[in-house]
């Protein structure tokens, strides 16, 4: 299994990302998402940041996620490289997702920034699960 692949968009990043569980989904689009900007080769796993969120959907979870993690980037002036998530389903339907990821602050003298990730679209941006777990994202570049 691929964790994900990158396919063609006119002006802006979309991929795909897969997973066994819906887990590991969001691990590898998370990684998907700083691979669009930094080589991840160059990410030190040097400190830990974590992440707890609940929306009403799966779908709006992991747009939830990928944003934040957008936000911790411009905040924090980080990158990351490992993302281990739990998730649960509650008894009202609704989802919740603990996080933690590991990265480091931006040294600009390694980490060569290939595009800015402006923003997370809802243009085209769907989980679905069949023989596993895919999420399709549009990144505003």
């Amino acid at each position: 299994m691929i964790p994900f692949e990158y396919l063609e968009h006119t002006a802006d990043i979309k991929f795909r990302a897969y997973g066994k569980s819906s887990e590991e989904m969001l691990a590898n689009a998370a990684a998907a998402l700083f691979k669009a900007m930094v080589d991840p080769a160059t990410i030190k796993a040097k400190e830990s940041w974590t992440v707890e969120l609940e929306a009403p959907s799966l779908e709006q979870l992991a747009y939830d996620w990928l944003c934040e993690l957008v936000f911790l980037f411009e905040t924090e002036s980080a990158v990351f490289a490992t993302f281990a998530i739990k998730l649960q389903q509650n008894e009202s339907g609704s989802w919740s997702l603990y996080g933690e990821i590991r990265g480091e602050r931006i040294d600009l003298k390694r980490h060569a920034f290939e595009n800015e990730v402006k923003a997370i679209t809802l243009h085209e941006f769907q989980v679905k699960k069949n023989d596993m777990w895919c999420l399709q994202v549009v990144l505003d570049v």
